[in-house]
């Protein structure tokens, strides 16, 4: 089971993908898997973005593309965190 730790940097990692894809001006912004990873400097992008369409946050596009869900501006509202 994953420590403390490790639960709070995959969380940290969770919330950057959602402020990258819901900054300001850049709505619906479509974004590839590839592109969060280098973005975000992690090695699997894919392992982000899955638990995040799963929670209905992200949706894939196909061909390894996401845009963020109306869901997830809301949460990052209601959350006062700004990208």
């Amino acid at each position: 089971m994953p420590d403390d730790e490790t639960n709070e940097r995959w969380e940290t990692r969770e919330l950057s993908t959602l402020h990258l894809l819901t900054s300001p001006g850049q709505y619906p912004a479509v974004w590839s898997i590839a592109d969060i990873g280098r973005e975000l400097d992690y090695f699997d992008p894919e392992a982000v973005v899955r638990p995040l369409c799963g929670a209905g946050l992200l949706h894939r596009l196909g061909d390894g593309f996401v845009v963020a869900a109306p869901a997830a501006y809301h949460m990052i509202q209601l959350t006062g965190h700004t990208p």
